[in-house]
């Protein structure tokens, strides 16, 4: 038991997911299926170096 509320909880974010209107790139998709596209250089920027932690 107690499963239940989180249930509801996925189905309701699932549903969401589904039936939002997100706007999506398709060209830029495709490009990243065909491995076409290069690295994001803002996802590699300078503050979030600060943040990272390696594991030993």
């Amino acid at each position: 038991m107690g499963r239940g509320r989180s249930k509801a909880k996925q189905t309701k974010v699932a549903r969401d997911l589904k039936y939002s209107n997100q706007d999506m790139d398709l060209e830029r998709l495709a490009k990243e299926l065909h491995g076409e596209v290069s690295e994001d250089k803002d996802f590699n920027d300078e503050s979030s170096k600060d943040n990272y932690t390696p594991r030993n």
